[in-house]
């Protein structure tokens, strides 16, 4: 019995559709490579070289520069993010987790200096670049805008500002790290050692601690097992 052709034409759509989607991933990951190789000032005409096509056929599957230029922003978040995701879970005292966080954020632009130029500074595009760094700076922030938050409030301290504080420092690392690019007057391990101290000093001050033990206790971003399984007993 022939197949209804109403049952053909969705496959036939959905197949192109796939295959278009991997035509536009390719060129992604080649512009990514034009990036890599002549910088954040890469023209239209050297990515469509990388892609191995011409400029028309890349302009059927992008809008124009900007759309161009977001795409390969959306993927090179997705690579830093894969670095610092994975700090935000660790069990650490909190100064060594506010360390660590810095340090992915540092060691991914370090590896991809380009791509982070090209998203965040591209003079052709500025805006375009500007959306994705907002995405990424919000999701960081807005996590530890949460947590502060919650610590703050469980020792009974006012928690208004965690949102502004949290933003504010990841500017800060943003700010030092685009400098640091530029500059490297010193190692990442010599700037991640001295964002820390001046991001730690700012929450030790802010939430009143005195001692390692006491900040440990108030604004460990993954809280120790023995500190919830006392917490637990005392309200029992």
């Amino acid at each position: 019995m022939p197949q209804d052709s109403s049952d053909v034409k969705p496959d036939r759509q959905d197949a192109r559709d796939r295959r278009r989607a991997e035509r536009r991933a390719e060129m992604v990951e080649a512009a990514m490579n034009a990036v890599r190789e002549h910088g954040a000032g890469v023209s239209i005409a050297q990515i469509a070289m990388a892609a191995g096509i011409t400029k028309p056929v890349l302009y059927r599957h992008f809008d124009d520069r900007a759309d161009l230029q977001r795409a390969v922003g959306e993927a090179s978040a997705e690579i830093l993010m894969g670095r610092i995701w994975p700090t935000l879970e660790i069990d650490a005292e909190p100064v060594e987790h506010v360390a660590a966080v810095i340090d992915a954020f540092l060691a991914g632009i370090e590896d991809e200096p380009q791509l982070w130029r090209f998203v965040v500074h591209n003079p052709a595009e500025p805006s375009a670049g500007a959306e994705i760094v907002e995405d990424v700076r919000g999701q960081i922030a807005a996590l530890l805008a949460t947590i502060i938050g919650e610590r703050l409030r469980a020792e009974g301290r006012d928690s208004g500002g965690a949102e502004a504080w949290a933003y504010g420092l990841v500017g800060m690392v943003q700010s030092a790290g685009d400098w640091w690019l530029d500059r490297r007057t010193m190692s990442r391990d010599a700037l991640t050692n001295y964002l820390t101290v001046l991001i730690w000093s700012g929450i030790a001050g802010v939430a009143g601690i005195d001692s390692p033990t006491a900040a440990a206790d108030v604004l460990r971003l993954v809280p120790h097992p023995t500190t919830a399984s006392a917490k637990e007993a005392t309200d029992g």
